[in-house]
């Protein structure tokens, strides 16, 4: 692929969902795709393209000649640049506003430039609107899943969930035997996840996350193929039940290990992705603490803490006695500004530092990191996988509860807290994960998995070949 001319390459439009965690999984794809000969369109929305020249400044957007982004406006009123949307209303209105757009760029690109013409589209499994602009261009339309395949498996038997009782309509009592520990036998290839575990809007045919996450996922069969962001190894039970279901399905990940494949003299290396300003000030800290002594605390992009909560977390992370970091962003605290007691403030002066935000993946491979505390987010999980550290996990919403539920009883990375949180609680799950024989074993699981990813990712392993093969079988 890398000795083919301008002429011949081949043009991919690389679309994100304007969420983080997305955008990152997605930009990871588009520089292994480049790597491997493509010429990439990168497109964000204007609101998120100014984030990101805020965050990370102009020269880590400025591209290559053939590794270039561009922006469709996302339908909404213009907003604070420096808070996150509303999420229900952009998904809300990219789905409506955003195909259009999207074709007059292809056409744009098409007629205007002298780039290659764009041969094929890569989008993320919930803006499959782009699925229609491949169509109506008569190009592969390539479907990313940025998510665990548990969750494309759970839409695809919704119905058989609600028929069999463990999904009760919502205008309808709730069965007598009905309880949110209730085991889920029913869908092929998932395993002992319980109804809890499912998204809340689960099955609620009046809730607006529930229809766009269905049909999302439905509306993946018309891809040319999806790309799934796992290995064959971590999931080859879900992996092998859904894909009779599914057009072509290849396994292409950890992204995070794949990048590593790209030397670091290449010029993809400047182009950065995250919406907030990275604290690098972080390493100098985590430098002068011993190893496998730190407790890692990120809740993601997303999540978001009531002020008691934030509380809870904090003083319970004091009282554990060991030293940790902290991402707190500005808006992690709903509806107002995350302000910790001044009193916090004193008792960390020597045993803890609050960031505003970090590069995790670096952080979560410094030999100080011992645990992670985290929503389960699957950019979040696997980037703990990828080290080989244990977590403490606390979902918050969507597809973390699935996550935390195989990270904590099927993979044996770690520890679920309930949603109440009390610092009694987050203390004693510290200490018993970073003092404790069972913690000793969670970390022994981590490293396990942690070998068994950067197998996946190496010349002749599964998710290395699969990369090569969705370019021969359907991108080129």
């Amino acid at each position: 692929m890398e000795t083919f001319t301008k002429t011949k390459k081949h043009h991919a439009i690389c679309l994100p969902l304007p969420l983080q965690s997305h955008i990152n999984a997605m930009l990871k794809l588009a520089k292994l795709l480049h790597f491997k000969g493509f010429h990439i369109t990168f497109v964000n929305t204007e609101f998120n393209h100014q984030r990101l020249l805020n965050a990370v400044g102009s020269k880590s957007l400025e591209g290559l000649p053939d590794f270039r982004f561009k922006t469709i406006p996302d339908g909404l009123p213009s907003s604070d640049i420096n808070t996150t949307q509303d999420i229900l209303a952009l998904l809300e209105s990219i789905s409506k506003n955003c195909l259009v757009p999207l074709i007059n760029l292809i056409s744009k690109l098409n007629e205007e430039s002298d780039d290659p013409r764009v041969s094929c589209i890569v989008a993320d499994c919930t803006t499959s609107f782009a699925l229609n602009a491949s169509e109506k261009l008569g190009i592969p339309g390539v479907i990313f899943l940025p998510v665990s395949p548990c969750v494309m498996a759970s839409y695809l038997h919704c119905q058989v969930l609600i028929d069999k009782g463990l999904i009760p309509p919502i205008d309808k009592r709730t069965p007598a035997n009905w309880y949110p520990d209730m085991p889920i036998t029913v869908i092929p290839g998932v395993r002992d996840i319980r109804v809890k575990d499912l998204s809340s809007s689960f099955g609620d045919e009046n809730d607006f996350v529930h229809n766009f996450s269905f049909r999302a996922i439905h509306e993946s069969s018309k891809a040319s193929a999806i790309i799934m962001h796992t290995f064959d190894a971590l999931e080859s039970e879900v992996l092998n039940a859904i894909q009779p279901l599914l057009p072509p399905i290849y396994t292409i990940g950890p992204l995070q290990l794949l990048e590593q494949n790209i030397p670091n003299t290449h010029q993809l290396t400047s182009l950065r992705s995250n919406l907030l300003e990275e604290d690098q000030k972080c390493f100098e800290w985590l430098d002068m603490k011993a190893p496998n002594s730190v407790v890692y605390v990120n809740f993601g992009s997303t999540t978001v803490l009531t002020k008691q909560q934030l509380i809870e977390f904090a003083w319970g992370l004091v009282n554990c006695k060991h030293p940790f970091l902290w991402v707190i962003r500005p808006d992690i605290v709903i509806g107002e500004t995350a302000i910790l007691p001044p009193e916090f403030t004193e008792e960390i002066a020597d045993k803890g530092m609050i960031s505003g935000w970090c590069p995790q993946e670096q952080v979560l491979g410094h030999s100080s990191i011992g645990a992670f505390l985290t929503h389960s987010g699957w950019n979040s999980t696997l980037d703990t996988i990828c080290s080989g550290v244990p977590i403490i996990s606390w979902p918050f919403a969507g597809d973390q509860p699935i996550n935390s539920r195989y990270s904590c009883f099927h993979w044996g990375i770690g520890m679920e807290m309930d949603k109440d949180v009390k610092r009694e609680k987050v203390e004693g799950l510290v200490r018993e994960l970073m003092e404790s024989d069972k913690g000793k074993r969670m970390k022994e699981k981590a490293m396990e998995w942690k070998k068994s990813a950067h197998e996946s990712t190496k010349a002749g392993g599964s998710s290395y070949a699969n990369l090569d093969k969705v370019i021969k079988e359907v991108l080129a």
